[in-house]
């Protein structure tokens, strides 16, 4: 195999990869190749089947990237972007990382929504980060009218670009505590992924723990702290019979199930994932 091929290139990027630690090093090796030029991965697949080289340029650059995903930093932060259900968003330092598995929680959101009975339901996201739940819910349901609240600034720059000139989405810095009076006993559905780790429950992954931003990640002692200001804001701002959707930690649903229910929450519900792990709890006002 010659040394200038891409083939070469990646075999090695995935075997440094390796080496470090990260999870999946031919998947990232094969998705940095592609960042370099310009290809989708299966593109880069191809090209690796058919011989295709690599210019000294590409390859000094590709080294560089495998450098920077060698020491851990995130692969999203480093193509600037993560795929989220059929769109693909700008993240970057300073913001969470959108993960898979809020794909299936946001359906539950996207289904209340699409049911609805009023002709533009209105959805609330709030803690929405880099924006991507509440972007789904207003791409996915174009008559609904989606409503963002994100406290850090970091992450609302970014939300801000992703979400601009989405003409169904109103995004707001503000605290979920008292976001969107204007919207009490209105909305159809209230969904958040707040930060639900533990203080003391330092995430094992270098990823998570390096480079997402500690107010996305930790709440309280029992992780549930933002939880319990959620639910008193859900309570206003749905109306009867609206839909709160919370995604949570996989030993987590019990315990919000019981905080919910104590709020005067009804038909309190815990959903798996695709991996089978508790992630969501639903709830209905009463």
């Amino acid at each position: 195999m010659p040394e200038n091929s891409l083939a070469a290139h990646v075999r090695a990027a995935a075997q440094r990869l390796a080496e470090a630690g990260v999870p999946d090093p031919l998947v990232d090796a094969e998705l940095l190749a592609g960042h370099v030029l310009g290809h989708r991965r299966g593109e880069v697949q191809a090209a690796v089947i058919r011989g295709d080289g690599l210019t000294d340029e590409h390859a000094a650059e590709l080294d560089l990237l495998v450098t920077r995903r060698s020491a851990r930093e995130p692969l999203q932060h480093i193509t600037g972007t993560a795929p989220f259900r059929h769109l693909e968003l700008a993240v970057g330092p300073g913001v969470f990382v959108p993960r898979p598995e809020t794909e299936t929680v946001a359906q539950y959101a996207i289904d209340a929504l699409l049911t609805a009975p009023d002709a533009a339901p209105i959805g609330v996201d709030l803690g929405t980060g880099s924006g991507a739940i509440a972007l789904a819910m207003a791409t996915e349901v174009p008559h609904a009218r989606i409503f963002a609240a994100e406290l850090s600034p970091d992450a609302h720059v970014w939300a801000s670009r992703n979400t601009a000139g989405v003409e169904n989405l109103t995004l707001m810095l503000s605290d979920l505590a008292d976001a969107f009076p204007e919207l009490d006993g209105t909305a159809s559905v209230v969904i958040s992924n707040p930060p639900y780790v533990p203080d003391d429950a330092i995430p094992r992954d270098p990823e998570v723990r390096l480079f997402d931003p500690a107010m996305a990640l930790y709440g309280g002692e029992d992780g549930l702290d933002v939880v319990r200001t959620l639910s008193s804001r859900a309570l206003r701002l749905l109306r009867p019979g609206g839909l709160l959707v919370i995604e949570h930690g996989e030993l987590q649903g019990a315990a919000i199930r019981e905080l919910l229910t104590a709020d005067g929450w009804r038909a309190t519900a815990t959903h798996r994932d695709l991996t089978l792990r508790d992630r969501a709890t639903t709830a209905l006002r009463p």
